[in-house]
């Protein structure tokens, strides 16, 4: 494209050309009336920016979110007015709760027309000013380059998350003279805090005093590029450490200071160590309801510190005893240069026992059943043996979400892309897309039920036009398994409005051109995963797994991280 810097352009050619400046090469969208003068001027940016069409604005957020998580760098969504607008709240709210930096563009009626409910008028600010960290209306074309570049700037800085704009006709079609626009500052907005010295001598006091540290970590160690401090730290102090849902891939599976997933579904070990230890190091994570069971018998027995760059989560939801503010890398760093040197802090006891429970009780009867249906857990197990822990690990949400948690392995970074604190079924299939346009050299492995694809089902469509080559694991068993399996445990087994009934997926993936092999059979399991890893084109592996399947262990609500069902029977409750 020519240089049409200092020429006088349309607002829709200013918005491209800002959308460039920011170093944007793919947009998630969908045409409609009121982005039409946008989408006009992007058939001549055709060969600059790849626009994937997707078939449902829906598909194009978290599309955006996918690509954004495994890229590190805001996505792009451009939709029109009204239900275009709308139908991509879901996805903005997902992104806020996540931390995932996206910028959508809508289109909007004429400035005239503000506010007489014209056709597809909606008020787009209104309804997401409460779940984006910046909403803003533009009217006049000149004033484009200065909200694109501040739009990027604050959704990828500090704690990432949505941005929305909100992009009236007069604005695209209005001319002005286009001049690129770079934002590095906003004031009162305070990008990365810097930690106070002090809190960093405070810390280093309490963590060479404390005979039992424990780190758990969150995605914001993957935000802030933190992986490699968080090793060094945890090396240095000889400190073991548990992931949340969102930190998983930020260590190594085989990093000998990591010891699983805490939470709900979590491992036994880092749920123990969570109401065992005396110091409790919380870096980059905001204490989830479903990371500290009830929070009243949460480490009561232990010294908080909590590192995190967003003041508002510190002692938000758990009171602690030193928050420190900042990004998680550099406070990481500072701390590891100053804590003591240490050996034989790895608990290794307590570690010993919970493994050995949790793989005679749990890992075993799932992963190596001896007869019977097909269980989901040996799937992801299966898969992920022969990934070697190299590919990106994308879920939808429920039983397939917390199984893949539970038996993925990970040697790379920004390798686990789920919903975490919306939970919103349906973001798997195009987060999956985005993540594979993000990364085309990684293989992309989806794990998704058989609900959650119904609910963006339509994205097979995307993949037949772009031909992205995302591996689908569908777990199938014909209910809403995490519904299901709560109805069951606490519902007496009232299984109200969870059962489905299911089309016939094989044919689904036949209609979109798309290889499918159907298991209903463990023999025929290992080889429909080779054939699904064969080579880098999109293919479903339709698993027909065991109906009641059940996610475990399991803390139930209201009871304590170390109060955990081992299976419908079994309790594992080290507090008594």
């Amino acid at each position: 494209m020519e240089d049409k810097t200092g020429k006088v352009i349309t607002g829709a050619e200013i918005l491209l050309e800002s959308l460039m400046n920011q170093g944007v090469d793919t947009v998630f969208g969908y045409p409609g009336g009121q982005i039409i003068p946008v989408y006009d001027k992007l058939y001549d940016y055709r060969d600059d920016l790849r626009h994937i069409l997707v078939r449902h604005e829906q598909g194009a957020i978290h599309a955006a979110q996918g690509y954004a998580r495994v890229k590190g760098t805001p996505g792009t969504v451009i939709v029109t007015s009204g239900p275009g607008a709308t139908n991509v709240i879901t996805g903005v709210a997902d992104a806020l709760i996540d931390s995932t930096p996206v910028v959508v563009i809508a289109g909007q009626v004429p400035n005239a027309a503000l506010g007489t409910d014209a056709f597809q008028e909606t008020d787009l600010i209104g309804l997401t000013t409460p779940i984006t960290k910046w909403s803003h209306q533009i009217r006049r074309a000149e004033d484009i380059a200065w909200a694109v570049a501040r739009a990027f700037y604050i959704a990828g800085t500090g704690r990432p998350g949505p941005v929305v704009l909100d992009l009236t006709k007069d604005a695209q079609v209005g001319m002005a003279e286009y001049q690129p626009v770079k934002c590095n500052f906003i004031r009162s907005y305070v990008e990365v805090p810097k930690p106070s010295a002090e809190a960093i001598d405070e810390a280093v006091k309490m963590i060479d005093a404390a005979e039992k540290p424990f780190v758990v970590y969150g995605q914001g160690i993957t935000i802030s590029g933190a992986e490699k401090a968080l090793d060094a730290f945890l090396e240095k102090g000889d400190i073991p450490a548990g992931s949340t849902l969102l930190g998983l891939s930020a260590l190594d599976s085989d990093n000998p200071h990591y010891v699983g997933m805490v939470g709900m579904h979590g491992n036994l070990t880092p749920n123990v160590m969570t109401q065992e230890c005396d110091l409790l190091i919380a870096v980059g994570m905001r204490f989830d309801d479903r990371v500290t069971g009830t929070v009243n018998t949460y480490a009561k027995q232990a010294k908080i510190i909590h590192i995190d760059i967003d003041a508002s989560e510190i002692g938000k939801n758990v009171p602690v005893d030193l928050g420190l503010l900042g990004d998680a890398r550099e406070v990481l760093e500072a701390l590891t240069a100053k804590i003591k040197t240490r050996k034989g802090r790895g608990w290794q006891m307590e570690r010993i026992m919970c493994d050995a429970v949790e793989k005679h009780k749990v890992i075993d009867p799932e992963i190596h059943p001896e007869e019977g249906e097909i269980n989901p857990g040996e799937v992801i197990a299966a898969v992920a043996e022969a990934c070697k822990g190299e590919a990106i690990v994308v879920t939808d949400v429920g039983q397939n979400q917390m199984l893949a948690a539970r038996y993925s392995r990970f040697k790379e970074g920004r390798s686990m892309i789920t919903s975490g604190g919306l939970g919103t079924m349906g973001f798997g299939l195009p987060a999956a897309i985005g993540a594979k346009i993000a990364a085309p050299q990684r293989k992309v492995c989806l794990f998704v039920g058989d609900g959650g694809i119904q609910m963006t089902v339509q994205e097979l469509g995307t993949i037949l036009q772009e031909g992205t080559g995302v591996k689908i694991v569908l777990l199938n068993n014909n209910w809403l398994g995490n519904v299901r399996q709560w109805q069951e445990l606490f519902f007496h087994e009232r299984y109200s409005a969870t059962r489905m009934v299911n089309p016939d997926f094989s044919m689904i993936a036949e209609a979109y051109g798309i290889g499918c092999a159907t298991v209903e059979e463990r023999s025929q399991l290992q080889e429909g995963i080779d054939r699904m890893l064969a080579d880098d084109r999109p293919f479903i592996l339709n698993v027909h797994v065991r109906e009641e399947s059940m996610v475990f262990p399991m803390v139930p609500p209201g009871k304590s991280v170390d109060q955990i069902m081992l299976n419908s029977k079994d309790w594992f409750d080290y507090g008594n």
